[in-house]
């Protein structure tokens, strides 16, 4: 397997891990599912030259929102993947450890943090939601759950297809 096609598989599967914890958040902690259509209205109109937005559930619709938010999502699980390679090297996707793999989930969370939630009208790190600490809470345990995704995605690639 060359290494483009080894950091697709490891940014995907990592993803769908967080994507699983997504789904069991709701019944074991009433969480809500997270909404990429958002995300992808949030690109649609970044697309457009709009950056910033006061709420961007009030901001207007985009054709093909949902796909395209969650095609982002994928994106970014495989660009993080592919930062992980980088940082961790060549050797930890012969000998993947969790803690490499952890600490990179817990910093991707500076993404929403820094990024996406100022931009979409949430504030920097969720400070103007009506419950900051819960969305904060939420939003650094889903990144956990991802950077244990791609310790395990890449043990999996190890013991089918590296080996």
């Amino acid at each position: 397997m060359n290494d483009l096609t080894y950091v697709v598989v490891l940014g995907a599967g990592a993803t769908a891990v967080m994507d699983l914890w997504g789904l069991a958040r709701k019944p074991l902690l009433g969480w809500p599912v997270p909404d990429y259509a958002l995300l992808g209205r949030w690109v649609g109109h970044l697309a457009r030259g709009q950056l910033r937005h006061p709420a961007i559930a009030k901001a207007p619709p985009i054709h093909a929102e949902r796909a395209l938010g969650w095609a982002v999502h994928y994106l970014t699980g495989v660009m993080f993947a592919a930062l992980l390679v980088v940082l961790a090297g060549h050797d930890w996707m012969q000998h993947p450890t969790p803690g490499v793999a952890l600490a990179l989930g817990l910093g991707s969370v500076a993404a929403p943090f820094l990024l996406m939630q100022p931009a979409m009208g949430a504030g920097i790190a969720a400070s103007r939601t009506p419950a900051p600490h819960r969305a904060r809470l939420q939003s650094l345990v889903t990144h956990a759950v991802f950077g244990a995704g791609l310790y395990f995605a890449a043990l999996a690639l190890r013991f089918t297809v590296i080996s």
